[in-house]
């Protein structure tokens, strides 16, 4: 039901309005197109196959079908299937199948190249690790991104791996500004709004319990389960802020933002769990800056690479549907089908189920009559993704460009720039375009993602970076569009501390649990660790032994 070539300006700033309502009448209304659009096309997301995969009967295979016998079969190949592969081979298991969905392995952290210029298609940086974070701090080691050991055992990055200047920037009224918080035309009462803000998130930077955890740590499992920290995941962000009598428009912005950034939603609509976690986690000690931010041109890509390098081709199968995961005594019978439909039987020891919760309660056998009650805890946000090709830099009035972008009225999160990194400031790139659909229905967020076909989202894209950027459609030699239905996890209230992840975590017999929801924020560190601690139950369970690479 897309708009295709028809979408006016009107009715793409009807999407951009992100009403429902608003939405369907635009993407299902024909008229004149406002301007001519580049080349470009659908990209990724194969999100047809999947749906087949949810609609189909659980397929039978022949009595004398062959049936590959495995030690250890992984389901999933976004980031904590790979990083449970990495695990792996590294403690000298290589005895493995990876099955993905995809024809390319890396789920929202996946790479692209547009233009001959490489670019991210979702996740786009990290935060520097302390050295408790012992895996991450593995990977980088093994990519080269470290340069040693300080004094205190933290790792020093590499200069060429950190965020180059200037990072980030915000779009208001004509002018851009440095940083994402609006200073400009605030007043006193609005300014010391945001200075008591600052000091509860110091104060619980600061906070610890009883056994010396932190309230908010990277990645979540080193985190406080306190009863003061569990609290916060009863009410949403929007409310902790009423709470706190903190209504400046201009703060309420900036924490909004947070969360459509890092969790695709709103304030009111995700927990002040979270909230709080976005502006806490990073942060070491009360009152000092966030993390420094790591980052390449294909932004999370290059972590997704090495891993997918590190699990080696052969093991790594792209373009397979995992249909039907049986625990039975003698193994886990796994029927699966390539990409022309053609069914194949594995029987593995143990199966790392690297895939969503709501993609085991299809696959599971034990769980497709009824699924468990956790799953109902677990929704999703949808994601539009655009990559712009540009002939030259756009202008700018007021700070200069930035790796971060971020239109203050935007419907959108704003861009990233994908030679920022290369210190290429003139000429050619390639801009990252993000658009969450934060409608309060997350059903009806992801059909009006479908709904609309390449020429719609194109448009949305250009529509709504023209406000800052009137003569960017004459620069754009092409866009390239990526419809993410299951984005990422939303950590609405009661999900982090309700249960939920930990009845999810739980092995069911011989098939063990990893995948960033696991966590209730989507993000790579938590990614990496799920699909280690999954991978070192694995190895556990098969007797071989090794220092856990946990924090």
């Amino acid at each position: 039901m897309g708009a295709g070539a028809g979408l006016t300006r009107r009715q793409a700033l009807a999407l951009l309005a992100a009403t429902p309502a608003a939405a369907a009448a635009a993407a299902c209304t024909r008229g004149a197109p406002s301007a001519r659009l580049p080349a470009g096309a659908l990209v990724g997301a194969a999100f047809e196959r999947g749906h087949r995969l949810r609609d189909r009967e659980p397929p039978v295979l022949p009595a004398d079908a062959t049936r590959t016998r495995v030690p250890v079969l992984i389901v999933g190949g976004g980031v904590a299937g790979l990083s449970a592969a990495w695990r792996l081979v590294r403690a000298g298991v290589e005895d493995f199948v990876l099955l993905e969905l995809e024809d390319a392995a890396g789920g929202t952290a996946r790479a692209g190249r547009t233009a001959g210029q490489a670019h991210p298609w979702g996740a786009h940086y990290i935060a520097a690790p302390r050295r408790e974070h012992r895996a991450l701090v593995t990977l980088l080691d093994e990519l080269g991104a470290l340069e040693g050991r300080d004094a205190e055992g933290e790792p020093i990055i590499a200069e060429q791996v950190l965020v180059r200047d200037p990072e980030e920037r915000l779009y208001y009224r004509g002018r851009w500004s440095e940083g994402l918080y609006l200073h400009t035309g605030e007043s006193a009462a609005e300014r010391a709004q945001l200075a008591r803000f600052e000091a509860e998130v110091a104060r619980w930077v600061g906070w610890r319990d009883a056994r010396g955890r932190r309230a908010f740590d990277l990645p979540v499992a080193r985190c406080s389960d306190d009863a003061e920290v569990r609290a916060l995941d009863g009410m949403t962000m929007a409310a902790w802020l009423d709470a706190h009598g903190l209504d400046s428009p201009r703060l309420r912005w900036l924490v909004d933002y947070a969360c459509r950034d890092d969790y695709g939603a709103r304030a009111e609509q995700v927990s002040a769990w979270a909230g709080l976690f976005y502006f806490c986690a990073r942060v070491r000690t009360p009152g000092a800056d966030s993390a420094a931010l790591l980052t390449w041109p294909e932004g999370n890509g290059r972590l997704v690479r090495h891993l997918a390098e590190a699990a080696g081709a052969p093991r790594v199968r792209t373009g397979w549907a995992v249909l039907d995961v049986d625990p039975r005594d003698d193994g886990v019978h796994v029927v699966a089908a390539d990409a022309a439909g053609v069914l194949a039987g594995f029987v593995a020891e143990r199966v790392i189920f690297a895939a969503p919760q709501f993609v085991a309660a299809r696959v599971l056998r034990p769980w497709r009559a009824a699924a468990p009650a956790h799953v109902a805890a677990f929704s999703y946000g949808a994601w539009m993704v655009a990559n712009l090709a540009l002939s030259q830099r756009p202008g700018s009035r007021g700070f200069p460009l930035a790796w971060d972008n971020v239109l203050y009225d935007g419907a959108g999160l704003g861009y990233v720039v994908a030679t920022h990194q290369d210190g290429r400031d003139r000429g050619p790139t390639v801009i990252t375009y993000y658009h969450p659909l934060v409608d309060a229905d997350v059903h009806a967020a992801r059909r009006r993602l479908y709904q609309g076909d390449w020429a719609t989202w194109a448009e949305v894209a250009l529509a709504d970076l023209a406000h800052a950027h009137p003569e960017l459609r004459g620069l754009c030699t092409r866009i390239d569009v990526m419809r993410w239905g299951h984005a990422m996890v939303r950590p609405v209230p009661g999900l982090a501390w309700g249960g939920a992840r930990a009845a999810a975590a739980t092995p069911l017999g011989n098939v063990h649990f990893a995948h960033t929801e696991l966590s209730g924020v989507a993000l790579f560190e938590e990614a990496l660790d799920h699909g280690v601690r999954a991978a070192e139950e694995v190895l556990a369970a098969r007797g071989l032994t090794s220092p856990s690479w946990r924090a």
